[in-house]
Protein backbone atom coordinates (compact mmCIF):
# COMPACT_ATOMS: atom_id res chain seq x y z
CA UNK A 1 0.00 0.00 0.00
CA UNK A 2 2.26 2.63 -1.44
CA UNK A 3 2.32 6.24 1.00
CA UNK A 4 0.14 5.16 3.68
CA UNK A 5 3.52 5.65 5.80
CA UNK A 6 3.47 9.13 4.17
CA UNK A 7 -0.48 10.21 4.90
CA UNK A 8 -0.02 8.70 8.71
CA UNK A 9 3.11 10.73 8.98
CA UNK A 10 1.46 14.36 7.78
CA UNK A 11 -1.06 13.11 10.54
CA UNK A 12 1.20 12.64 12.76
CA UNK A 13 2.88 16.12 12.58
CA UNK A 14 -0.17 17.80 12.54
CA UNK A 15 -1.22 15.97 16.08
CA UNK A 16 2.57 16.61 17.53
CA UNK A 17 1.98 20.33 16.83
CA UNK A 18 -1.35 20.21 18.44
CA UNK A 19 0.28 18.77 21.27
CA UNK A 20 2.72 20.79 21.62
CA UNK A 21 0.25 23.74 21.84
CA UNK A 22 -2.04 21.97 24.59
CA UNK A 23 1.44 21.30 26.85
CA UNK A 24 2.77 24.85 26.39
CA UNK A 25 -0.68 26.77 26.89
CA UNK A 26 -1.12 24.45 30.12
CA UNK A 27 2.46 24.44 31.67
CA UNK A 28 2.59 28.57 31.14
CA UNK A 29 -1.10 28.94 32.87
CA UNK A 30 0.04 26.27 35.84
CA UNK A 31 -1.29 28.28 39.17
CA UNK A 32 2.17 28.44 40.90
CA UNK A 33 3.90 30.14 37.88
CA UNK A 34 1.74 32.85 38.32
CA UNK A 35 3.65 34.38 41.03
CA UNK A 36 6.33 34.56 38.59
CA UNK A 37 5.95 38.32 36.58
CA UNK A 38 7.71 37.33 33.67
CA UNK A 39 6.01 37.83 30.33
CA UNK A 40 7.51 34.90 28.49
CA UNK A 41 4.80 32.79 30.10
CA UNK A 42 2.31 34.84 28.89
CA UNK A 43 3.32 34.57 25.74
CA UNK A 44 4.11 31.12 25.72
CA UNK A 45 0.32 30.24 26.69
CA UNK A 46 -0.78 32.42 23.87
CA UNK A 47 1.47 30.69 21.34
CA UNK A 48 -0.16 27.18 22.48
CA UNK A 49 -3.62 28.59 22.75
CA UNK A 50 -3.29 29.66 19.03
CA UNK A 51 -1.13 26.65 18.12
CA UNK A 52 -3.36 24.08 19.71
CA UNK A 53 -6.59 25.51 17.71
CA UNK A 54 -5.26 25.54 14.68
CA UNK A 55 -3.67 22.35 14.17
CA UNK A 56 -6.43 21.32 15.75
CA UNK A 57 -9.57 22.68 13.51
CA UNK A 58 -7.61 21.42 10.96
CA UNK A 59 -9.07 17.65 10.65
CA UNK A 60 -12.25 18.95 12.40
CA UNK A 61 -15.83 19.58 9.61
CA UNK A 62 -17.10 23.25 10.42
CA UNK A 63 -20.69 23.41 11.88
CA UNK A 64 -23.08 25.19 9.57
CA UNK A 65 -23.93 27.56 12.10
CA UNK A 66 -27.51 28.40 11.33
CA UNK A 67 -29.60 27.57 13.86
CA UNK A 68 -32.68 29.80 13.45
CA UNK A 69 -33.77 32.92 10.86
CA UNK A 70 -36.69 35.90 11.49
CA UNK A 71 -39.04 35.74 9.17
CA UNK A 72 -41.35 38.47 7.92
CA UNK A 73 -43.93 37.57 10.31
CA UNK A 74 -41.54 38.95 12.92
CA UNK A 75 -40.66 35.86 14.64
CA UNK A 76 -37.27 33.48 14.77
CA UNK A 77 -38.03 30.54 12.95
CA UNK A 78 -35.66 27.07 13.26
CA UNK A 79 -33.84 26.10 10.54
CA UNK A 80 -33.38 22.22 9.94
CA UNK A 81 -30.48 20.88 8.13
CA UNK A 82 -32.81 17.59 6.24
CA UNK A 83 -30.63 14.96 4.41
CA UNK A 84 -33.14 14.52 1.30
CA UNK A 85 -30.59 11.98 -0.88
CA UNK A 86 -28.02 10.23 1.03
CA UNK A 87 -24.93 9.04 -1.50
CA UNK A 88 -22.02 7.57 -0.90
CA UNK A 89 -19.93 10.51 -1.90
CA UNK A 90 -21.96 13.50 -1.08
CA UNK A 91 -25.34 14.31 0.01
CA UNK A 92 -28.13 16.46 -1.11
CA UNK A 93 -28.67 18.91 1.86
CA UNK A 94 -32.31 21.31 2.25
CA UNK A 95 -32.17 24.15 5.00
CA UNK A 96 -35.79 23.92 5.78
CA UNK A 97 -36.64 26.97 7.67
CA UNK A 98 -39.63 25.40 10.20
CA UNK A 99 -42.96 26.70 10.15
CA UNK A 100 -42.67 28.98 7.08
CA UNK A 101 -44.35 29.25 3.70
CA UNK A 102 -42.60 27.50 1.22
CA UNK A 103 -40.80 29.76 -1.04
CA UNK A 104 -41.49 29.99 -4.59
CA UNK A 105 -37.24 29.97 -5.89
CA UNK A 106 -35.69 26.84 -5.39
CA UNK A 107 -32.15 27.35 -5.75
CA UNK A 108 -29.47 24.10 -5.89
CA UNK A 109 -26.17 25.41 -4.32
CA UNK A 110 -23.57 23.29 -6.14
CA UNK A 111 -20.46 23.68 -3.88
CA UNK A 112 -17.03 23.04 -4.65
CA UNK A 113 -15.04 19.76 -4.04
CA UNK A 114 -11.85 21.75 -3.86
CA UNK A 115 -10.43 20.90 -0.25
CA UNK A 116 -12.77 22.77 1.59
CA UNK A 117 -15.74 21.68 2.88
CA UNK A 118 -19.34 22.58 1.69
CA UNK A 119 -19.78 25.00 4.84
CA UNK A 120 -16.94 27.56 3.10
CA UNK A 121 -20.69 28.76 1.48
CA UNK A 122 -22.02 29.27 4.83
CA UNK A 123 -22.87 33.05 4.24
CA UNK A 124 -23.87 32.33 0.42
CA UNK A 125 -26.84 29.99 2.57
CA UNK A 126 -27.24 32.71 5.19
CA UNK A 127 -28.11 35.45 2.19
CA UNK A 128 -30.31 33.34 0.02
CA UNK A 129 -32.32 31.67 2.53
CA UNK A 130 -34.28 35.05 3.50
CA UNK A 131 -36.40 34.20 0.76
CA UNK A 132 -35.72 30.58 -1.47
CA UNK A 133 -36.01 27.36 -0.27
CA UNK A 134 -32.04 26.72 -0.67
CA UNK A 135 -30.52 23.00 -1.11
CA UNK A 136 -26.86 22.50 -1.10
CA UNK A 137 -24.60 19.34 -2.33
CA UNK A 138 -22.90 18.54 1.01
CA UNK A 139 -19.63 16.24 0.10
CA UNK A 140 -18.03 13.67 2.19
CA UNK A 141 -14.05 13.79 3.26
CA UNK A 142 -12.98 10.97 1.35
CA UNK A 143 -10.61 9.60 4.40
CA UNK A 144 -13.95 8.69 5.91
CA UNK A 145 -15.26 6.76 2.54
CA UNK A 146 -14.69 3.02 3.08
CA UNK A 147 -12.65 1.62 -0.54
CA UNK A 148 -15.74 -0.74 -0.53
CA UNK A 149 -17.72 2.40 -1.92
CA UNK A 150 -15.58 2.36 -5.06
CA UNK A 151 -14.24 4.77 -6.99
CA UNK A 152 -15.11 8.80 -7.79
CA UNK A 153 -14.08 10.35 -10.78
CA UNK A 154 -15.64 13.84 -12.49
CA UNK A 155 -17.55 11.63 -14.37
CA UNK A 156 -19.91 10.37 -11.12
CA UNK A 157 -19.29 14.12 -10.08
CA UNK A 158 -21.79 14.45 -12.91
CA UNK A 159 -23.93 11.89 -12.71
CA UNK A 160 -24.63 12.35 -9.07
CA UNK A 161 -25.29 16.43 -10.00
CA UNK A 162 -28.12 14.94 -12.59
CA UNK A 163 -29.42 12.72 -9.77
CA UNK A 164 -29.77 15.57 -7.29
CA UNK A 165 -31.64 17.86 -10.12
CA UNK A 166 -33.30 15.27 -11.56
CA UNK A 167 -34.93 15.00 -7.39
CA UNK A 168 -35.49 18.39 -7.31
CA UNK A 169 -37.38 19.38 -10.82
CA UNK A 170 -37.74 21.48 -13.31
CA UNK A 171 -38.30 24.37 -11.15
CA UNK A 172 -34.96 24.45 -9.64
CA UNK A 173 -32.57 27.18 -10.13
CA UNK A 174 -29.23 25.73 -10.21
CA UNK A 175 -25.99 28.05 -8.69
CA UNK A 176 -22.50 26.40 -9.34
CA UNK A 177 -19.94 28.28 -7.64
CA UNK A 178 -16.47 27.52 -8.77
CA UNK A 179 -14.82 24.23 -9.37
CA UNK A 180 -17.94 22.75 -9.97
CA UNK A 181 -19.16 24.67 -12.58
CA UNK A 182 -18.22 22.81 -16.02
CA UNK A 183 -19.62 19.49 -14.28
CA UNK A 184 -22.39 21.35 -13.66
CA UNK A 185 -22.58 22.70 -17.08
CA UNK A 186 -22.26 19.40 -18.30
CA UNK A 187 -24.80 17.79 -16.83
CA UNK A 188 -27.42 20.08 -17.49
CA UNK A 189 -26.54 19.24 -21.13
CA UNK A 190 -26.20 15.69 -20.41
CA UNK A 191 -29.88 16.31 -18.51
CA UNK A 192 -31.16 18.24 -21.60
CA UNK A 193 -30.31 14.97 -23.93
CA UNK A 194 -31.48 12.33 -21.70
CA UNK A 195 -34.33 13.50 -19.73
CA UNK A 196 -35.71 17.28 -20.90
CA UNK A 197 -38.57 17.51 -18.40
CA UNK A 198 -36.28 16.84 -15.82
CA UNK A 199 -33.53 19.68 -16.57
CA UNK A 200 -33.33 22.62 -14.54
CA UNK A 201 -35.17 26.62 -15.48
CA UNK A 202 -32.04 28.30 -14.78
CA UNK A 203 -28.05 27.80 -14.56
CA UNK A 204 -25.96 30.37 -12.99
CA UNK A 205 -21.63 29.65 -13.07
CA UNK A 206 -19.95 31.76 -10.60
CA UNK A 207 -16.55 31.70 -10.86
CA UNK A 208 -15.88 28.81 -12.52
CA UNK A 209 -12.71 27.69 -15.03
CA UNK A 210 -15.03 26.39 -18.10
CA UNK A 211 -12.19 27.40 -20.00
CA UNK A 212 -9.04 27.38 -18.04
CA UNK A 213 -6.73 28.61 -21.43
CA UNK A 214 -9.07 31.41 -21.81
CA UNK A 215 -7.14 33.79 -18.92
CA UNK A 216 -4.48 31.72 -17.27
CA UNK A 217 -3.96 31.87 -13.96
CA UNK A 218 -1.23 30.57 -11.56
CA UNK A 219 -4.27 28.60 -10.19
CA UNK A 220 -5.53 27.28 -13.47
CA UNK A 221 -2.21 26.92 -15.36
CA UNK A 222 -0.48 24.54 -12.96
CA UNK A 223 -2.18 21.32 -14.75
CA UNK A 224 0.13 22.15 -17.74
CA UNK A 225 3.23 22.89 -15.80
CA UNK A 226 3.40 18.85 -14.78
CA UNK A 227 3.16 15.67 -16.18
CA UNK A 228 0.21 13.70 -14.73
CA UNK A 229 2.74 10.98 -13.31
CA UNK A 230 4.56 13.75 -11.56
CA UNK A 231 1.02 14.58 -9.76
CA UNK A 232 0.00 10.98 -9.16
CA UNK A 233 3.81 10.11 -7.47
CA UNK A 234 3.83 13.64 -5.13
CA UNK A 235 -0.03 14.39 -4.80
CA UNK A 236 -1.21 11.02 -4.37
CA UNK A 237 -1.47 9.63 -1.08
CA UNK A 238 -3.20 6.23 0.40
CA UNK A 239 -5.39 7.08 3.60
CA UNK A 240 -4.18 5.79 6.88
CA UNK A 241 -5.08 3.29 9.64
CA UNK A 242 -7.03 5.98 11.42
CA UNK A 243 -9.95 6.48 9.07
CA UNK A 244 -12.78 4.32 7.71
CA UNK A 245 -11.37 4.50 4.40
CA UNK A 246 -7.71 3.29 5.30
CA UNK A 247 -6.05 2.65 1.76
CA UNK A 248 -8.23 4.58 -0.39
CA UNK A 249 -6.39 6.60 -2.31
CA UNK A 250 -6.85 10.55 -1.86
CA UNK A 251 -5.47 14.02 -2.58
CA UNK A 252 -4.86 14.83 1.26
CA UNK A 253 -6.57 17.64 2.58
CA UNK A 254 -3.64 18.92 4.22
CA UNK A 255 -1.12 18.85 1.25
CA UNK A 256 -3.87 20.89 -0.63
CA UNK A 257 -3.74 23.37 2.82
CA UNK A 258 0.20 23.77 2.82
CA UNK A 259 -0.45 24.89 -0.82
CA UNK A 260 -3.05 27.03 -0.29
CA UNK A 261 -1.07 28.54 2.65
CA UNK A 262 2.30 28.70 0.51
CA UNK A 263 0.68 31.25 -1.94
CA UNK A 264 -0.02 33.89 0.50
CA UNK A 265 2.70 32.64 3.42
CA UNK A 266 4.03 36.31 4.46
CA UNK A 267 0.04 37.47 4.98
CA UNK A 268 -0.40 34.37 7.02
CA UNK A 269 2.42 34.06 9.02
CA UNK A 270 1.74 37.70 10.08
CA UNK A 271 -1.92 37.18 10.83
CA UNK A 272 -1.01 34.12 13.02
CA UNK A 273 1.76 36.82 14.86
CA UNK A 274 -1.07 39.11 15.40
CA UNK A 275 -3.60 36.93 16.77
CA UNK A 276 -0.63 35.51 19.35
CA UNK A 277 -0.39 39.32 20.60
CA UNK A 278 -4.01 39.63 20.62
CA UNK A 279 -4.10 36.74 22.95
CA UNK A 280 -1.42 37.81 25.25
CA UNK A 281 -2.83 41.17 25.86
CA UNK A 282 -6.21 39.38 26.12
CA UNK A 283 -7.92 40.83 22.93
CA UNK A 284 -8.95 37.47 21.38
CA UNK A 285 -11.74 35.85 21.27
CA UNK A 286 -13.52 32.45 20.18
CA UNK A 287 -15.66 34.17 17.13
CA UNK A 288 -12.94 37.18 16.26
CA UNK A 289 -12.19 38.23 12.79
CA UNK A 290 -8.91 35.85 13.11
CA UNK A 291 -10.94 32.58 13.87
CA UNK A 292 -13.82 33.16 12.07
CA UNK A 293 -11.95 32.86 9.37
CA UNK A 294 -9.53 30.16 9.96
CA UNK A 295 -11.95 27.96 11.77
CA UNK A 296 -13.13 27.67 8.24
CA UNK A 297 -10.23 28.33 6.10
CA UNK A 298 -7.74 25.39 7.84
CA UNK A 299 -10.68 23.06 7.81
CA UNK A 300 -9.70 20.29 5.18
CA UNK A 301 -10.99 17.55 3.57
CA UNK A 302 -9.20 15.14 1.57
CA UNK A 303 -10.79 14.27 -2.28
CA UNK A 304 -10.49 11.20 -3.99
CA UNK A 305 -7.89 10.85 -6.16
CA UNK A 306 -9.21 10.17 -9.24
CA UNK A 307 -11.66 12.68 -8.91
CA UNK A 308 -8.77 15.09 -8.71
CA UNK A 309 -6.57 13.24 -11.00
CA UNK A 310 -9.25 13.16 -13.69
CA UNK A 311 -10.38 17.16 -12.73
CA UNK A 312 -6.74 17.88 -13.68
CA UNK A 313 -6.20 16.15 -16.85
CA UNK A 314 -9.78 16.75 -18.45
CA UNK A 315 -10.60 20.08 -17.59
CA UNK A 316 -7.52 21.94 -16.96
CA UNK A 317 -5.13 19.85 -19.10
CA UNK A 318 -7.64 18.44 -22.27
CA UNK A 319 -10.25 21.33 -21.79
CA UNK A 320 -12.80 18.85 -22.67
CA UNK A 321 -16.02 21.12 -21.59
CA UNK A 322 -13.96 24.08 -23.35
CA UNK A 323 -13.78 22.11 -26.57
CA UNK A 324 -17.40 20.42 -26.05
CA UNK A 325 -15.89 16.78 -26.19
CA UNK A 326 -16.57 15.69 -22.41
CA UNK A 327 -17.21 12.45 -22.71
CA UNK A 328 -19.33 11.05 -19.35
CA UNK A 329 -20.16 6.76 -19.36
CA UNK A 330 -18.97 6.36 -22.68
CA UNK A 331 -21.50 8.87 -24.41
CA UNK A 332 -20.33 12.15 -25.50
CA UNK A 333 -22.16 15.03 -23.74
CA UNK A 334 -22.77 18.26 -26.58
CA UNK A 335 -23.66 21.31 -24.78
CA UNK A 336 -25.99 22.80 -27.55
CA UNK A 337 -28.27 20.09 -26.02
CA UNK A 338 -29.21 23.07 -23.65
CA UNK A 339 -32.42 25.20 -25.54
CA UNK A 340 -34.56 26.24 -22.97
CA UNK A 341 -32.55 26.63 -19.46
CA UNK A 342 -31.42 30.13 -18.44
CA UNK A 343 -27.73 30.55 -18.65
CA UNK A 344 -25.96 33.56 -16.51
CA UNK A 345 -22.17 33.58 -15.84
CA UNK A 346 -20.75 35.79 -12.57
CA UNK A 347 -16.91 36.74 -12.92
CA UNK A 348 -15.01 39.33 -10.80
CA UNK A 349 -12.92 41.29 -12.02
CA UNK A 350 -9.83 40.57 -9.62
CA UNK A 351 -10.48 37.10 -9.50
CA UNK A 352 -7.37 35.48 -9.28
CA UNK A 353 -7.99 32.05 -9.49
CA UNK A 354 -10.90 31.51 -12.46
CA UNK A 355 -9.71 34.90 -14.26
CA UNK A 356 -12.29 36.96 -16.22
CA UNK A 357 -12.87 34.84 -19.40
CA UNK A 358 -12.88 31.87 -17.75
CA UNK A 359 -16.65 31.32 -16.88
CA UNK A 360 -18.47 33.67 -19.25
CA UNK A 361 -16.88 30.84 -22.16
CA UNK A 362 -20.06 28.82 -21.07
CA UNK A 363 -21.94 31.28 -23.09
CA UNK A 364 -20.25 30.34 -26.46
CA UNK A 365 -20.86 26.82 -25.81
CA UNK A 366 -24.53 27.30 -25.30
CA UNK A 367 -25.03 27.16 -29.09
CA UNK A 368 -28.75 25.55 -29.10
CA UNK A 369 -29.46 28.54 -26.55
CA UNK A 370 -31.32 31.80 -27.96
CA UNK A 371 -29.53 35.20 -26.86
CA UNK A 372 -32.64 36.29 -24.62
CA UNK A 373 -31.68 32.94 -22.09
CA UNK A 374 -27.81 33.88 -21.92
CA UNK A 375 -26.69 36.64 -19.47
CA UNK A 376 -23.40 37.28 -18.26
CA UNK A 377 -22.20 39.82 -15.33
CA UNK A 378 -18.90 41.37 -14.26
CA UNK A 379 -17.98 42.52 -10.94
CA UNK A 380 -15.83 45.24 -10.93
CA UNK A 381 -13.47 45.03 -7.76
CA UNK A 382 -14.05 41.32 -6.88
CA UNK A 383 -11.89 38.89 -5.99
CA UNK A 384 -13.03 35.16 -6.18
CA UNK A 385 -14.42 34.50 -2.23
CA UNK A 386 -15.87 38.35 -3.31
CA UNK A 387 -18.25 36.78 -6.04
CA UNK A 388 -20.03 34.40 -3.75
CA UNK A 389 -19.42 36.02 0.03
CA UNK A 390 -18.80 39.56 1.22
CA UNK A 391 -20.03 42.86 0.10
CA UNK A 392 -19.83 42.22 -3.81
CA UNK A 393 -22.30 39.09 -3.29
CA UNK A 394 -24.78 40.57 -0.53
CA UNK A 395 -24.98 43.90 -2.47
CA UNK A 396 -24.40 43.59 -5.85
CA UNK A 397 -24.29 40.10 -7.41
CA UNK A 398 -26.89 38.31 -5.40
CA UNK A 399 -29.45 40.69 -6.59
CA UNK A 400 -28.43 40.61 -10.14
CA UNK A 401 -28.88 36.33 -9.56
CA UNK A 402 -32.45 36.27 -7.97
CA UNK A 403 -33.49 39.25 -10.49
CA UNK A 404 -32.10 36.48 -13.89
CA UNK A 405 -33.84 33.45 -11.91
CA UNK A 406 -37.70 35.66 -11.52
CA UNK A 407 -37.15 36.97 -14.86
CA UNK A 408 -37.05 33.21 -16.12
CA UNK A 409 -39.37 32.08 -13.63
CA UNK A 410 -42.74 30.36 -15.00
CA UNK A 411 -44.61 33.14 -13.57
CA UNK A 412 -42.40 36.14 -12.94
CA UNK A 413 -42.97 38.31 -9.63
CA UNK A 414 -41.54 41.17 -7.13
CA UNK A 415 -37.82 40.71 -5.70
CA UNK A 416 -38.34 40.49 -1.93
CA UNK A 417 -35.74 43.10 -0.40
CA UNK A 418 -31.93 42.61 -0.89
CA UNK A 419 -29.73 41.31 1.99
CA UNK A 420 -27.89 44.48 3.79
Amino acid sequence: MRYMATYDLMETIRNTNQWLGATARTMASYPALAAIPNPALTWMAAWGEVTERTFERMVVKPDWDIHAFTCEDGKDHLVEIKTVVEKPFGNLIHFDVTGRKEQARKILLVAPMSGHYATLLRSTVKSLIVNCEVYVTDWHNARDIPVSAGKFDVEDYTLYLMDFMRFMGPETNVVAVCQPAPLTLAATAYLAELDPDAQPRTLTLIGGPIDPDATPTDVTDFGNRVTMGQLEETMVQRVGFKYKGVGRLVYPGLLQLSSFMSMNADRHGKAFRDQIGRVARGEASDYDAHNRFYDEYLAVMDMPAEFYLSTVERIFKNCEIAKNEFVVAGHRVDIGKITRVAVKTVEGANDDISAPGQCVAALDLCTGLPPEKKAAHLEPGAGHYGIFAGKSWRNNIRPLVLDFIDANAAKPRAVAANVA
